[in-house]
């Protein structure tokens, strides 16, 4: 197998809702393409361009936004800084003068509705996922590309790249956990200072806490947000925020006025089981109700998934112990690491491989960043991400009107409680005995998502998506 370099910060990317792979990952094709059009020195001659969705794009990609992220994206927007307060405006802008200013520069023709194009009908062969961009210049001469979204805000373009990525192999290659606890074992690392030192490779130790301290203030922001909003959700299915009124009953009348103080009136709370089972709840609910509003998010390892991680963290902080910067940075590292090996093993996008490709590898994640932070040997960590990762084996992608809402957002809450279970189960128990690998869970994983028929792959052609008479009505 041939190492392929990934950083944590591929796997926490500050984006958009609702979707990494239906949302950010078109978003973010379209700025390549923007890119290739200036490197073609064609971007002044363009006078129409179209956008064809296939397969999962096509199916779901109305209620994932699709076409506003790709409106967004070719209007030269930045996911990760652009005000989602604006995002109503801008497509407006766009609707009422039939016109889109390419990277927010070059007026073209382009009216939503016509312009992209949902091919229901129509897959192809590299990944679920694909779009293509096509322009047609001044001249009458055309100009294509497609790009395909394969999961977690990647992106990667049909044929061969003009650009040539430098190969870069870190201190410690990892494509497998087996490879993970070799390093670790050869070491004496624990796995967050294997990844420390790999993540040295693109950025200094400095800068490496400080990014990562800023991935845990978007996560914290956003649940803190979505404890705090109410109403309903967008997309026609009126689905009502539950994480304000649960917030409001859990916290009663204590008294806060920022996150902070926040936090405190949770810890005043006490730890008992049922409390501290509904506050994990609510930290997931808020996240996923934030990021089914087109909130601001992290991708963790995608956004359909983005509440897990956050929820374990803020659940470790609230009730586990007095949590410094230093393991947060712990905590994020160990995760974003777990992560990768998902993605190089299998997937994590449910396109390909249903929910346990999302929900699935996000608890993973969360159960390992949590065990090592709690004390856990190294083979403890990775065994807490196998336990997680075999109780979500064949969870499919089946939702309702291809919103990220229904069953989604309480998938997050299972995931976050089932990597608090795995974890506590893996610091109670002895890796010597388990009769189960991470490895083996990844490939059967993987092997799963082959299997499994299409129509449970974020298509909303199965399971809940047409066993539940919900019709949807504009909001």
């Amino acid at each position: 197998m041939s190492y392929e370099a990934i950083s944590v910060f591929d796997m926490f990317k500050i984006g958009v809702g609702p979707s990494s792979s239906h949302t950010l990952g078109p978003w973010k094709a379209a700025l390549l393409f923007l890119k290739s059009l200036e490197q073609n020195k064609i971007s002044e001659r363009v006078q129409n361009v179209q956008v064809l969705l296939y397969g999962s794009l096509a199916k779901t990609g109305k209620g994932h936004g699709t076409d506003v992220a790709i409106q967004l994206g070719l209007s030269g927007e930045d996911p990760v800084v652009f005000d989602i307060n604006k995002i109503n405006t801008k497509l407006q802008e766009i609707k009422v003068n039939n016109k889109i200013l390419l990277n927010g520069i070059h007026a073209v023709h382009f009216i939503a509705s016509e312009d992209i194009l949902f091919l229901f009908a129509e897959s192809l062969p590299l990944h679920p996922n694909a779009l293509t961009f096509l322009v047609t210049l001044q001249t009458g001469e055309k100009f294509a590309e497609t790009f395909y979204s394969i999961g977690g805000g990647f992106v990667i373009k049909e044929g061969p790249s003009e650009i040539k990525k430098e190969i870069v192999t870190p201190a410690f290659p990892i494509n497998t956990a087996q490879e993970l606890l070799h390093w670790c074992m050869k070491t004496g690392m624990g796995i967050s200072e294997v990844v420390m030192e790999n993540e040295q490779t693109w950025r200094s130790e400095e800068q490496i806490k400080s990014d990562l301290l800023n991935i845990w203030l978007v996560m914290k922001h956003c649940i803190f947000k979505g404890c705090h909003t109410e109403g309903v959700l967008p997309g026609g299915l009126n689905v009502r925020r539950r994480g304000y009124e649960l917030n409001k009953r859990l916290i009663q009348d204590k008294a806060y006025h920022d996150y902070d103080s926040w936090t405190s009136a949770i810890k005043q709370g006490g730890n008992a089981f049922k409390y501290t089972l509904d506050w994990v709840s609510c930290f997931a609910l808020a996240v996923n109700e934030e990021n089914a509003s087109f909130g601001r998010v992290v991708t963790a390892p995608t956004n359909g998934a983005a509440g897990v991680i956050p929820a374990v963290l803020q659940y470790y902080i609230c009730f586990c112990e007095e949590v410094t910067n230093e393991k947060i940075i712990q905590f994020l590292l160990t995760a974003g690491e777990v992560g990768s090996i998902f993605k190089k093993g299998a997937t994590i996008s449910a396109a390909m491989g249903g929910c346990q490709a999302e929900i699935g590898v996000s608890s993973a994640m969360a159960a390992a960043a949590l065990t090592e932070c709690m004390g856990g040997t190294q083979r403890q960590t990775l065994m807490a991400a196998e336990i997680a990762m075999e109780h979500h084996l064949g969870l499919t992608c089946d939702p309702i009107g291809g919103l990220v809402q229904i069953p989604c957002i309480e998938r997050n809450t299972m995931g976050a409680i089932k990597a608090i279970t795995a974890s506590q189960l893996a610091l109670q128990s002895s890796p010597d005995f388990a009769k189960v690998s991470l490895d083996g869970v990844i490939k059967t994983m993987w092997n799963t998502a082959l299997d499994m028929n299409s129509k449970y792959k974020e298509t909303a052609d199965g399971g809940l998506a047409v066993n539940i008479p919900i019709s949807l009505s504009e909001c």
